[in-house]
């Protein structure tokens, strides 16, 4: 995929977001992270998220993009519901540049395979 098509396709995908959340502002990297973790973990809490929730929510959303990719391998859930998966090998993208291009191209490849959004 070229540079403008991955760009266009990340911002449809913000989009689709933003309007199914009915949002008024396009959500950043980071929020499309923890919105994939929620998204995984299956079910929003009474409560809000703690702070270390949300930095495992979005640890989630890592993994779940990654796995395909042969990064992670699913271990299980634990007595609380939440997943958990082992590192197969190391992540060997360098640049935290080049990391959040990677990742948003497994974004964009989530919602076209898990969820009505056909990119």
């Amino acid at each position: 995929m070229e540079f403008w098509e991955k760009d266009f396709e990340w911002l449809r995908v913000r989009h689709f977001v933003r309007e199914s959340l009915g949002k008024d502002s396009l959500p950043d990297f980071q929020t499309m992270l923890f919105l994939i973790g929620v998204q995984e973990l299956g079910r929003v809490p009474k409560s809000k998220f703690s702070k270390e929730e949300k930095r495992d929510l979005m640890h989630i959303a890592v993994c779940t993009l990654l796995e395909p990719e042969g990064y992670y391998e699913f271990e299980g859930r634990d007595q609380d519901g939440w997943p958990h998966w082992k590192e197969v090998r190391t992540f060997d993208i360098k640049g935290v540049k080049e990391q959040e291009e990677f990742l948003i191209s497994r974004i964009i490849n989530y919602f076209s395979v898990h969820q009505d959004f056909k990119v």
